[in-house]
């Protein structure tokens, strides 16, 4: 028996019978000799964490663009506390804790530079529109490895492309995962804020610290707890009504507080400019996109060639680009 079997005998044992199971994954798009030593999602893990588009999103805003200070997260740290907080309560459920990793190290490969403001900007410009959720499921498949991609399970895929929206995932694993960003993104969001003098803790509303707790390890907590005790033993994943409720409360709260914050999203139309600019100037000329742009420039379009490879730009690369594209040089003598 190899030591993948064995870990797959694990699951069979151990799991909830609501689990997915790797041994009883539906497979990959591309079918692959298994390894002898991972299950089939603890492959994708590696994969995911080996890819280029995933160390790209150290360099990614979360929420405050470029911001002068160490602590604040960015879409790298956004991606390793989701996956903290959903390996937590995968083990609590007694769920696979190897796909909810898996589904929350991808969740945001194909997030673009500049946060949403970016999503928003390419949403606009590129033909059928554009979302961070299609986009990673499109990095994980098309992109990745030179075009081949990562051939990632369909439950991993499945949980990425449907970590956010109102389709849930089809395991709970998935399911997981979607609430898991949320938490993590709401929670820090707030500490981000406080952080930067934008919020004080005395601003949340007085029902929601009840429930919730005054700090950011406790307000965690609680929505975890909460997960916990009322996803156990059913078939879908779901918070109490109350803290359901809570949850919508305080995102409502942090969108006109935060969110919408001219102070906190004021460079926010400079960046949309950036990279809408940057995708008219890449459409006009093809010849100065990367060599592996091209390959999808003629096999799905122009727009689309340009599209992947602004969103899959870095803040400061999408920076340098524009500079180097739009703001003039002073004259040195040679």
């Amino acid at each position: 028996m190899t030591l993948r079997e064995r870990t797959e005998r694990w699951e069979r044992d151990r799991l909830s019978p609501f689990a997915a199971r790797a041994a009883c994954s539906a497979g990959r798009p591309h079918p692959e000799t298994p390894c002898p030593i991972r299950t089939a999602f603890q492959r994708d893990i590696d994969r995911i964490v080996h890819a280029k588009a995933f160390r790209r999103l150290m360099h990614k805003t979360q929420v405050f663009l470029n911001p002068e200070g160490d602590h604040y997260r960015t879409r790298m740290i956004h991606t390793l506390e989701v996956s903290r907080i959903a390996r937590t309560a995968a083990r609590a459920l007694a769920l696979n804790e190897d796909l909810a990793e898996a589904v929350a190290l991808g969740h945001d490969l194909g997030h673009t530079p500049f946060g949403h403001a970016g999503e928003w900007a390419l949403n606009e410009v590129m033909p059928g529109g554009f979302t961070h959720q299609g986009q990673s499921l499109r990095v994980a498949d098309r992109l990745e490895r030179n075009g081949t991609g990562l051939n990632l399970t369909l439950e991993a895929r499945d949980g990425i492309v449907r970590h956010t929206g109102s389709v849930r995932a089809k395991t709970l694993e998935g399911q997981l995962v979607h609430k898991a960003d949320r938490i993590a993104y709401l929670t820090a969001d707030i500490d981000d804020a406080l952080r930067a003098g934008v919020l004080r803790a005395e601003d949340i509303p007085q029902p929601i610290r009840t429930l919730l707790g005054d700090v950011h390890s406790g307000r965690i907590n609680a929505f975890v707890l909460d997960l916990i005790d009322y996803s156990a033993d059913r078939s879908e994943i779901a918070l109490s009504p109350p803290v359901e409720q809570a949850m919508t409360r305080l995102r409502d709260f942090l969108f006109e507080r935060i969110y919408k914050n001219p102070v906190v999203k004021g460079e926010e139309a400079k960046a949309r400019d950036i990279l809408q600019k940057l995708f008219a100037h890449y459409l006009s000329h093809p010849g100065e996109l990367p060599a592996d742009s091209r390959p999808v420039w003629e096999a799905e379009g122009p727009e689309r060639a340009v599209c992947d490879y602004i969103a899959g730009m870095t803040d400061r690369f999408a920076v340098t680009r524009f500079e180097e594209v739009f703001v003039p040089k002073g004259w040195e003598k040679t």
